[in-house]
């Protein structure tokens, strides 16, 4: 079964007068992993889709959504699939490709079929970012060994963490698609500081690996208009193209992060300075 909700895009004039319930409904995502099912977000920044996969005992198969008006979801776009569950094997038109946890898999447009199955008797969750996609790109799956990794941060500013670059053009070949993974060391709890935005794309963050009990702060908005949201383990966010993304955890935690717009320039970035935002 696949289940989709709609966003539409938000301006940021119109954001700053959010409250928490009204930030929560236009920006957060919550239940990704429900069993047996697909469940996805289609968001009008970049017409970007969020979702997650969770197989029970039958495989489930990703279904077209009414949004897409498509004959099957991958006609005219592309699709990026990152674990953080047990192992578990992703099925594109008749081949296999099992995925360890914190393993991805590029699917390219035109596959017809996606489907998703467990491998024993663990329990994969598959997160899934997928765009709009003008050619057709070979399905690829990106292992712990491909990624292109980079250590960032130090035990003083609270922000040491690996980025594992997954689903990037210098790794992988896409249309518009940028995914990866980043991992905070223990004892480190800040990300993406100093914050940043790029107006020539947008950008989702999914956390999960944070501890029972734990809370994140996610922040957003404009650098001199900023808001939180408090988010929970394998919960997702939009990040407009105006707005920063930034957070700070109880305990460490991983996230993805998955973009789409202009162009594929990881460091494409508007820095802002921690003493600049208000």
């Amino acid at each position: 079964m696949t289940n989709s909700d709609f966003r539409y895009a938000t301006n940021p004039v119109d954001a700053r007068r959010y409250g928490t319930s009204e930030l929560r409904e236009h920006f957060l995502i919550d239940d990704l992993f429900v069993s047996g099912q697909i469940n996805l977000t289609y968001s009008m920044y970049d017409r970007y889709i969020v979702g997650g996969a969770m197989p029970a005992n039958e495989k489930v198969q990703l279904e077209t959504i009414s949004h897409l008006k498509s004959d099957y979801f991958l006609e005219r776009r592309e699709l990026g699939v990152i674990n953080v569950g047990d192992k578990g094997l992703v099925i594109v038109d008749g081949m296999e490709y099992e995925l360890e946890k914190k393993e991805a898999l590029y699917v390219g447009r035109g596959s017809k079929e996606v489907s998703f199955a467990k491998v024993g008797e663990g329990q994969p969750l598959f997160y899934l970012n997928s765009a709009p996609a003008h050619k057709e790109c070979p399905t690829r799956k990106v292992g712990k060994k491909d990624a292109e990794v980079v250590h960032l941060g130090d035990d003083l500013n609270s922000n040491k963490r690996i980025i594992n670059k997954l689903i990037v053009n210098s790794v992988v070949e896409t249309c518009q698609l940028q995914m990866g993974l980043t991992e905070l060391l223990p004892g480190n709890v800040w990300n993406t500081m100093p914050a940043h935005t790029h107006s020539r794309r947008m950008e989702a963050y999914f956390y999960f690996d944070l501890k029972e009990g734990q809370t994140i702060s996610h922040f957003m908005g404009e650098p001199q208009n900023t808001r939180h949201i408090f988010m929970h383990n394998n919960q997702a966010i939009l990040s407009p193209e105006w707005s920063i993304h930034s957070g700070v955890g109880t305990s460490n935690y991983s996230f993805i992060w998955g973009m789409a717009g202009e162009n594929l320039d990881y460091s494409d970035m508007d820095t802002c300075e921690p003493h600049e935002l208000r």
